[in-house]
């Protein structure tokens, strides 16, 4: 296809911009789906059609598209003051009272923040500063990093090792594999035959611990977890499994990392996930999108009081932090922030989170009704269906028949937007959605997992 009948900006998009994780395959014919506007729930493109955002931008948009109230806050303050540095001894407004609403918000003694653009450098952040901990310890054997499989942690080149998809490593070198040490994905759906959620739970943990038998204590620096592990697939970890893992790292002297980047501000129906839904307290917890709203890149690394009476100790006379981005603390960012805040507490966006988030998995199982569905599940606003070609065997389809892409290009034939990554279609609307837009969101899935099913069965009998 030339392009010759698209607009300007599809081939503008077509020509020169490089999307993260492109499908080179079809991208030349097909281009982009190029977005115009959004109102609330509903995104629109420049075709004039509108659909429902099943996906939250991409987890982000949380209090829905078209605030004026944070677009009015981020153009106050950049005419206000666009930027200048936060290096050394200087600072904003905003960043300043951000740092310290963060403060209020994190559970236990988090209280010291940095702020960077997104959640792949706060994981950067996170790892730099835990070895920079150790080292001033006099610990700086402390280096090795326990993850986990299907874990998501960004895509800079040390969180994308982190990161345990094994996908998104295809054809890319892999660094510090003496480093991070990855552990089994806790994923109930394809535990062990035999073993029920908390055996399941036994066995994770036993892992972990003999896992840190085999490397030594004293070599391992900090183990790194989400809460609900989101772009591997939705994984809800059996009960119990984060406060275990968290007992077992304080009892080896490992540092926690709880990755909050997706289930902060409110996903899961509260500021923060890690203490009030898994009862315990990471030593760091990371944060992004929605802590703007998805308005403006901003994530942030949040460190215990602990780490921070350490690393904040002068190395000698005249010796600062090295560490840090051009975009620390942006003003800009920093009120989209707090103007989120304010609305999240203004208009009770987490009640809402907190009834339409069982609405939505209760609605969700009804997908059972379908052959190819394997298994629903997820948390609150935050959902995943996996697709299998025989449900008795847990077979999932072969990836060259992209079987999750093609039910969301079917839902997005019938208005809505999900999301599709390997054999798994997931779900995370903004958090103002209504029950009767998850009805609309479900009762499309629902269709379009239909109106397919009998074609993907039919190409997975055939390969």
């Amino acid at each position: 296809m030339d392009g010759t009948s698209k607009s300007d900006s599809w081939r503008a998009d077509r020509d020169h911009f490089i999307h993260p994780y492109t499908d080179f395959t079809t991208f030349a014919e097909t281009g982009s789906q190029v977005m115009s506007h959004g109102d609330a729930m509903m995104i629109t493109d420049e075709d004039g059609r509108s659909y429902l955002d099943g996906i939250a931008g991409l987890w982000c948009v949380n209090l829905g598209h078209g605030r004026r109230e944070i677009a009015s806050a981020m153009g106050e303050q950049a005419a206000r003051l666009g930027y200048f540095n936060t290096f050394g001894h200087s600072t904003n407004t905003p960043a300043a009272l951000l740092a310290r609403k963060l403060a209020e918000r994190t559970p236990g003694d988090l209280n010291h923040v940095f702020f960077t653009t997104g959640g792949s450098t706060a994981n950067d952040t996170a790892v730099r500063l835990a070895h920079y901990y150790f080292n001033r310890l006099g610990k700086p054997a402390k280096k090795k990093i326990l993850s986990r499989h299907n874990g998501y942690h960004g895509s800079t080149y040390f969180a994308a090792a982190l990161t345990g998809i094994h996908g998104i490593h295809y054809g890319f070198d892999r660094i510090a594999e003496d480093i991070v040490h990855h552990l089994s994905a806790a994923d109930c759906f394809r535990r062990p035959d035999g073993m029920d959620e908390a055996q399941f739970c036994d066995f994770l943990v036993d892992e972990a611990r003999y896992r840190i038998m085999q490397l030594g204590a004293e070599n391992i620096a900090a183990f790194i977890a989400e809460p609900v592990m989101g772009a591997g697939g939705v994984l809800v970890a059996p009960e119990g499994y984060h406060r275990r893992m968290a007992d077992l790292c304080r009892e080896n002297d490992i540092l926690y990392i709880a990755d909050e980047v997706v289930t902060g501000f409110g996903r899961l129906g509260h500021w923060f996930a890690s203490e009030d839904r898994f009862a315990h307290v990471p030593d760091i917890l990371i944060t992004a999108k929605g802590i703007s709203s998805g308005y403006c890149p901003i994530g942030a690394a949040i460190f215990s009081d602990r780490i921070h009476e350490v690393i904040s100790v002068p190395q000698g006379p005249g010796g600062v932090l090295t560490h840090g981005f051009t975009y620390s603390g942006h003003p800009v960012s920093c009120a989209a922030a707090l103007k989120s805040i304010e609305l999240y507490e203004q208009e009770d966006v987490f009640a809402n989170v907190l009834d339409t988030g069982p609405y939505l998995q209760e609605r969700l199982q009804g997908l059972t009704r379908h052959e190819i569905v394997g298994d629903v599940r997820g948390e609150q606003l935050m959902a995943g269906v996996e697709l299998v070609a025989n449900r008795a065997s847990k077979t999932s389809f072969a990836p060259e028949l992209a079987a999750a892409e093609i039910v969301f290009g079917r839902a997005r034939e019938l208005g809505v937007i999900v999301r599709p990554v390997g054999n798994t279609v997931i779900m995370s609307p903004p958090l103002i959605i209504s029950r009767e837009q998850v009805d609309k969101l479900v009762d499309a899935l629902d269709q379009a997992i239909e109106d397919v099913s009998g074609q993907l069965l039919s190409q997975a009998a055939a390969a």
